[in-house]
């Protein structure tokens, strides 16, 4: 799943400039410092060329890593296709990253309706940088999908016909039930106990294929 069609290793980077609180990597949402040898984690992959098909990238937010197009390249040159997954908050970053031809695939997270984001997620301006990524990646013809976990109160009915809309396309979204084993802010689970299950992730997905195809994951 995290790269579709495709045996993927994952990769992860520390820091993301978003506080969902119902995040399920809440370890790499803070920098802690302790990072992984660049040169050990290529030289292992470089291992695994004959069984492996691409690398995602995914965080933390990776389009903060000042170096991630460098990064990308040394896996682009030991042969993997590279799947970024971001909040599409770095619109510029996925664009150089797209155009320079760094990455093969993009998952962008809608985390709820792009047209204000709620503060508890991130600041509300960052909805416009997320449209802005939606845009680019239509005009640019990469290959994507969008992501949406359905969490109350931040997705409802009406977000997910937002979140659609500004979707619009033959790109594929894909709807997630909220994990709550492990969680940024525990204490927003104590606030907000009920959550969507499958018959309403179903409700939304059919107000959702009206715009783009949708799929539950």
């Amino acid at each position: 799943m995290d790269y579709p069609g495709r045996l993927s290793a994952v990769v992860f980077t520390q820091g993301c400039n978003f506080r969902c609180p119902y995040c399920h990597n809440p370890e790499l949402v803070l920098p802690f410092g302790e990072l992984l040898d660049e040169g050990g984690v290529l030289a292992f992959l470089g291992t695994r060329t004959r069984y492996l098909d691409g690398v995602v990238l995914s965080g933390g937010e990776p389009t903060l890593v000042p170096d991630l197009d460098d990064y990308a390249r040394k896996l682009k040159g030991l042969g993997f296709l590279v799947k970024l997954d971001t909040n599409g908050s770095r619109p510029e970053t996925v664009k150089s990253l797209v155009e320079r031809h760094l990455v093969d695939y993009v998952a962008l997270d809608l985390k709820a309706d792009p047209a204000g984001y709620p503060p508890e997620l991130a600041p509300p301006e960052e909805g416009a940088a997320v449209l802005e990524t939606v845009n680019l990646l239509k005009r640019l013809a990469c290959p994507h999908e969008f992501r949406t976990t359905c969490v109350s109160p931040f997705v409802d009915e009406e977000a997910v016909e937002a979140i659609a809309r500004a979707a619009t396309g033959d790109s594929p979204l894909y709807l997630q039930e909220l994990r709550t084993g492990r969680v940024f802010n525990p204490g927003f689970m104590g606030r907000h106990p009920d959550q969507p299950g499958p018959g309403q992730l179903e409700a939304f997905r059919k107000i959702a294929r009206r715009w783009l195809p949708c799929h539950i994951r």
